[in-house]
C-alpha cells in the first residue's frame, strides 16, 4: 500500500513554492506520489487568469523530471461544468481510483479553518463537509501564523473526528510569500520572476504572451 497526496491549486502558474511544498510534504509524510490537481477553469469561487490548455502544459513541463510527482486532469475536466466540483466528490474519485492506498488531501491551514465555517458566503461553504472530514485524512500545512491545533479544537466536526491520524500538521519550514498572484502581477507590470517559476514555464509564457497587461 502506497501513500498518496492530492495537491489541488489553480496553478496559474505552476510556481517554485508549488513544487518545493509538494517535495518537502512528500519527505516528511513518507509519500510515495504526490497528484497535481488543477482545479476547472469555470470554478465560482475562483477566476482563472488562462486557459486551462494553458495551465496543463505548463504543469507537465514542472513536473517532469520528478518521478513522484504526476497530473490529474479530473477536476479541469470530468468535473468542469457538473454540479460535483467539490473535494468531496474529488476524494471519492481517486479513493475508487486507488483503493489499496492510503490518500491524503492536502491544503492549507487556512482552508482548515474554513471548513466548518458557516459564516462563509454560501458559494464559499465546504459542501459535505461531514461527510469528506468522516471519511478522508488531511495533510495541513501551516499558513500566517494560524495555531492548527487551536482550529482543530475549535470545531466540534474536527475534533470529533479527530483519531490522530486524521491530520497531519506540518507546521514548520513551509510558509514562503512567493505566489501565482506575485507573478503575474509581475508580468503584467514588466518585471522579471524568471527565477521564480521552472525555466520551461517561464519560457512558454514569454511565447505565449501570457499574464502580460495589455498597453493601451
Amino acid at each position: 500500500m502506497g501513500k498518496i497526496g492530492i495537491y489541488g491549486s489553480s496553478f496559474d502558474p505552476v510556481t517554485n513554492v508549488h513544487l518545493w511544498t509538494a517535495s518537502t510534504i512528500a519527505n516528511r509524510a513518507k509519500l510515495d506520489r504526490v497528484i497535481f490537481l488543477p482545479c476547472a477553469n469555470n470554478r465560482i469561487d475562483k477566476q482563472m487568469k488562462t486557459s486551462n490548455n494553458h495551465r496543463w502544459n505548463m504543469l507537465q513541463m514542472a513536473i517532469a523530471d520528478n518521478h513522484k510527482f504526476e497530473a490529474s486532469d479530473y477536476e479541469m475536466n470530468e468535473l468542469a461544468g457538473t454540479s460535483k466540483q467539490y473535494t468531496w466528490y474529488t476524494m471519492e474519485y481517486f479513493t475508487e481510483v486507488y483503493p489499496n492506498d492510503e490518500l491524503y488531501f492536502i491544503m492549507g491551514a487556512d482552508l482548515l479553518v474554513e471548513i466548518d465555517n458557516q459564516d462563509l458566503p454560501i458559494h464559499k461553504r465546504w459542501k459535505h463537509r461531514e461527510k469528506l472530514i468522516a471519511n478522508h485524512k488531511f495533510i495541513v500545512m501551516a499558513r500566517d501564523g494560524i495555531d492548527m491545533l487551536k482550529a482543530i479544537s475549535k470545531s466540534p466536526l474536527l475534533r470529533n473526528a479527530d483519531d490522530g491520524r486524521k491530520f497531519h500538521l506540518i507546521d514548520k519550514g513551509l510558509q514562503m510569500e512567493i505566489s501565482s498572484s506575485y507573478i503575474r502581477d509581475e508580468l503584467a507590470a514588466g518585471g522579471e520572476p524568471r527565477y521564480l517559476l521552472p525555466d520551461p514555464c517561464y519560457q512558454y509564457i514569454m511565447e505565449q504572451g501570457l499574464y502580460q497587461r495589455e498597453l493601451s
